[in-house]
């Protein structure tokens, strides 16, 4: 697996690398052209907490995991299990749809203290049209995490979220 490590109000020393390399190693069993794939690391601070974020970009689906901590190395351990959790999870689901990407020839053992996810609620919303700034308002007295509405400025559908450093996102389906 090729890597692109790079740091963000951080110096990324060898032994870091190094670190991160080796524990992403890991990872190579479970695709059977390791080496076609290029993931990205990204290490951030933020107060006293070191951020890792790892994105693992295949041609049919994409991983990512992000792990915060005060110690870099730990940061990291628990991004990899992380990331290792999603696959043991989701193998059968990954299995059936891309078989030619990963492969599961050695038994991983299941996890069953987690349950199957699925659907459990559906929603039918009425939508009507409002600028960002409404929607922004209205996202805030409902105390919701998103909003979903009609934007009359990019004439199609939008999803206004709150993104963890307190500012807003936005995501535009045409």
């Amino acid at each position: 697996m090729e890597l692109n490590i790079r740091g963000d109000k951080i110096t990324v020393t060898k032994s870091i690398k190094d670190y991160i390399t080796e524990k992403m190693e890991r990872l190579n069993k479970y695709f059977e052209n390791a080496g076609k794939i290029k993931a990205s690391v990204l290490i951030r601070v933020k107060n006293n907490e070191q951020i890792i974020e790892v994105t693992v970009p295949t041609s049919k689906f994409t991983l990512r995991a992000e792990e915060k901590h005060a110690d870099l190395y730990a940061a990291i351990d628990l991004v990899m299990d992380k990331l290792e959790r999603q696959i043991r999870k989701n193998k059968t689901r990954l299995n059936d749809r891309y078989k030619n990407i990963i492969q599961f020839e050695f038994p991983i053992e299941e996890e069953t203290e987690e349950e199957e996810q699925k659907i459990v609620k559906r929603k039918n919303i009425d939508t009507k049209p409002m600028d960002e700034e409404e929607a922004i308002l209205q996202m805030e007295l409902l105390n919701h995490d998103f909003f979903v509405f009609k934007n009359v400025d990019e004439e199609c559908v939008s999803v206004m979220y709150k993104r963890r450093d307190g500012n807003y996102g936005i995501i535009n389906v045409k």
